[in-house]
C-alpha cells in the first residue's frame, strides 16, 4: 500500500493578500479571487490533507499515519511525533504584502497554543521586478524602541527589507520579524503549526472595512530584537546531485535540479521524503509504481521506500526530510 508516490489534494486558502499565481502559474484548480496558499501535506487538524492518487486514495493523512506509523513516517520520527505529521509544506502567492509577523518558538507554543513553533524557510519561485521580503530589524533594538515605533506607526522605518528573485532561499528562526512582499510567489516548508503572531498589517481594511486582529502583547516575549544576518540561504546547483539548501533539527531541504535520470538512495535515511516540484515537469517512480510531478505540485515518498528513480528533460526539485 506504501510502495508509491503520494499525492495528496491541495488545500486552497484564499487570503486578503493572495492573487491569482497558485492558479495562474501553478495550474491550481480554484476559481477564488484571491489565492494565497495552497497547503500541499498537511496534518493541522483543522486542515487535514487527503491522498489524492494510488491504492490510500481518500485516505487522510492521520489514517494512513496511524495505519502505517513507522513505515510511513520513519521509525525516530514515528517515536516522537505519533500520529502528528511534523511539517507543513506549502506554496504561498502574495499580490499584496503579508502582515509583518513572527512566529513562537516550541516552548511559548506550547504553553499558550498546545502547539509546535513555527520555524520555517523559503524557496522564492517567481519575484516580479522590484519585490521584495521583510526578513528583521536593520539594526539591533530595544523592546521600548521597538514599542515607540509601533505606537508611532513608524514600525516599517526600523525593518530591514531585501530584494529577492528566483531561486534565493532564506530561513526564518522563530522570533524574527517577517513579511513576503507583494509580487512574491514561493514555496515554504515549516513546522507544522498555524500559530502566527501579527505586528503590523499595512493599515489595510478587509472588505467590511474592518482591520485584521493584531497581536501586539502576545508577540512581545516572542519577538527577538537583535539584528541577526542568519537568515540568507546559499547553496550550490549541480545538475543530478542533491545540494544542501537549509538543515535544522525540524527539516533538512536540498536542492535538486534533474535532467535525464536520478536514481536517489534512503538506505540511510529514516525519515519519508517530499519532492517539491519549483520548475519544469519529472517522474517520480518507487517500486515501478511511477507518478508525474509538474511545476507547483508535490509528492511523498514513505519511509519504507529506500530506492527512488527521477527522470526529466529538466526540472529543480526540493528534497525535503528530517534527519
Amino acid at each position: 500500500m506504501l510502495d508509491y508516490p503520494i499525492k495528496f489534494k491541495p488545500i486552497i486558502k484564499e487570503k486578503i493578500w493572495g492573487g491569482k499565481k497558485l492558479r495562474e502559474v501553478l495550474n491550481k484548480d480554484s476559481e477564488g479571487e484571491n489565492l494565497g496558499e495552497s497547503w500541499e501535506i498537511s496534518g493541522v487538524p483543522e486542515a487535514v490533507s487527503v491522498v489524492e492518487n494510488g491504492p490510500l486514495q481518500g485516505f487522510s493523512l492521520n489514517r494512513v499515519i496511524v495505519d502505517y506509523k513507522d513505515e510511513f513516517l520513519g521509525e525516530k520520527i514515528y517515536k516522537e511525533f505519533g500520529a502528528d505529521f511534523p511539517l507543513l509544506i506549502k506554496f504561498i502567492d502574495a499580490k499584496t504584502e503579508l502582515s509583518v509577523q513572527l512566529h513562537p518558538n516550541d516552548e511559548l507554543a506550547r504553553q499558550r497554543h498546545n502547539s509546535f513553533g513555527k520555524t520555517e524557510m523559503w524557496y522564492i519561485m517567481q519575484a516580479d521586478e522590484g519585490a521584495e521580503i521583510n526578513i528583521g530589524f536593520k539594526e539591533t533594538i530595544s523592546k521600548a524602541d521597538y514599542i515607540k515605533q509601533l505606537e508611532e506607526g513608524k514600525i516599517t522605518d526600523v525593518l530591514n527589507f531585501e530584494k529577492v528573485k528566483k531561486g534565493d532561499s532564506f530561513f526564518i528562526n522563530t522570533g524574527k520579524v517577517h513579511a513576503i512582499g507583494a509580487g512574491v510567489l514561493l514555496a515554504e516548508i515549516q513546522q507544522t503549526s498555524d500559530i502566527t503572531y501579527r505586528i503590523y498589517d499595512w493599515d489595510r481594511k478587509d472588505a467590511e472595512g474592518n482591520s485584521r486582529e493584531l497581536h501586539t502583547a502576545l508577540a512581545i516575549d516572542a519577538i527577538d530584537f537583535e539584528k541577526k544576518d542568519d537568515y540568507r540561504l546559499d547553496y550550490d546547483s549541480v545538475e543530478n546531485q542533491s545540494s544542501n539548501i537549509a538543515k535544522c533539527r525540524y527539516f533538512t531541504t536540498n536542492f535538486l535540479p534533474v535532467k535525464g535520470k536520478v536514481k536517489k538512495d534512503y538506505s540511510k535515511t529514516d525519515s519519508f521524503v517530499i519532492y517539491m516540484c519549483v520548475s519544469g515537469t519529472a517522474q517520480v517512480e518507487v517500486n515501478g509504481n511511477s507518478e508525474p510531478i509538474a511545476q507547483g505540485q508535490t509528492i511523498l515518498i514513505p519511509a519504507i521506500n529506500k530506492s527512488v528513480n527521477i527522470t526529466s528533460k529538466n526540472a529543480e526539485l526540493l528534497e525535503v526530510f528530517i534527519n
